[in-house]
């Protein structure tokens, strides 16, 4: 397919309520031509919503949306959705049950143009052109998901919206259709953004990821910023497996059950200190006990009984096993540590 210049999307100091209900607060983003964001949050946050106010789907209450520097919505100015170039996947893929592969993928396109090369273009994008003929209701889910895709990016969008494309799909098929999906916009340099509630797809998809929470971007970060310094002890546990150890901060270093544990920044007091489970480390012997282990086969998660009600989650080698009531000591094996006062 022909790559077309891909735009970059600006969202200034946007708000959005239905009724009484304020769903979107001050909302500033910023997202670089060819570049795709991830935007997670837990459910109800907001992030739909967004979504639709960039597409146009929604009006926006204040604030302004930009797609390539031109103004969109806000200020007086409003853009019909299908002026925009701004392509969308929807959650349920929205597929129509009555019309063909073809006929679905060319319903955005030009009418001279539905059933020309754009169509079988776009489906052969996505690996289905053989089934251009074949009715929704007979393809599997991964196949439909495709389908929507194919017909999202057949009128060459500038922008392409995914909201939840693959929340519909089964695991197994789920991580397939993710990465070919993750491909292709890489290889069409479509500036993307995704909806997501699912922390492993966020950081799978996005270049940068922005964490909502109750109508707001709490943080904007690459996937490393996100996880390895959170800016909050909530978006610390809500973007992976974490230990918020309870410690006493002098300076350089935090006191903690398990031993001294190196800070990030000088910090004094009493403080959090965030662990991941991979930053740990399970030794032979000591007054630790392992209370259960979770065997995934390239790792082991182990939780330990550290005593003092504390109990910790450690990421392990799978090459040794633990069992349940194992006696272990536990260190701190990462680096500068995050810690929250």
């Amino acid at each position: 397919m022909e790559r077309v210049d891909a735009r970059g999307v600006v969202v200034e100091g946007i708000d959005k309520s239905f009724g009484d209900t304020s769903v979107l607060r001050g909302i500033d983003l910023s997202v670089a031509p060819g570049q795709s964001l991830a935007l997670l949050g837990p459910s109800g946050c907001g992030k739909t919503t967004l979504l639709r106010l960039i597409a146009g789907l929604e009006r926006p209450d204040g604030g302004e949306v930009r797609v390539g520097g031109e103004l969109m919505a806000g200020g007086g100015a409003w853009v019909a959705p299908e002026k925009r170039n701004v392509g969308m996947v929807f959650q349920d893929w929205a597929l129509f049950p009555h019309l063909t592969v073809g006929r679905n993928v060319g319903y955005g396109l030009p009418r001279a143009e539905r059933g020309g090369a754009r169509v079988l273009e776009a489906l052969d994008m996505v690996g289905l052109a053989d089934l251009v003929d074949r009715m929704p209701e007979t393809l599997s889910g991964g196949q439909q998901q495709r389908v929507a895709l194919a017909r999202a990016i057949a009128p060459r969008p500038t922008v392409l919206l995914l909201d939840e494309p693959f929340s519909n799909l089964d695991s197994a098929l789920r991580a397939g259709v993710r990465s070919d999906v993750h491909r292709l916009l890489v290889d069409l340099e479509i500036t993307s953004i995704f909806v997501t509630h699912d922390q492993e797809e966020a950081f799978v998809l996005g270049d940068e990821v922005a964490v909502m929470q109750d109508g707001r971007i709490e943080q904007v970060g690459s996937p490393q910023d996100i996880y390895r310094t959170p800016s909050s002890s909530w978006i610390a546990s809500f973007v992976g497996d974490v230990n918020l150890l309870s410690g006493t901060g002098h300076g350089e270093f935090a006191d903690t059950l398990v031993g001294p544990i190196p800070l990030a920044s000088s910090t004094h007091g009493t403080l959090q200190v965030l662990v991941r489970p991979e930053d740990l480390e399970v030794r032979p012997d000591g007054a630790a006990i392992v209370t259960l282990t979770e065997y995934y086969g390239h790792d082991m998660m182990i939780s330990v009984d550290l005593g003092n009600e504390t109990e910790v989650q450690v990421r392990t080698s799978a090459r040794r096993q633990w069992t349940r009531g194992d006696p272990v000591s536990v260190a701190y094996v990462g680096e500068a540590a995050n810690a929250f006062v």
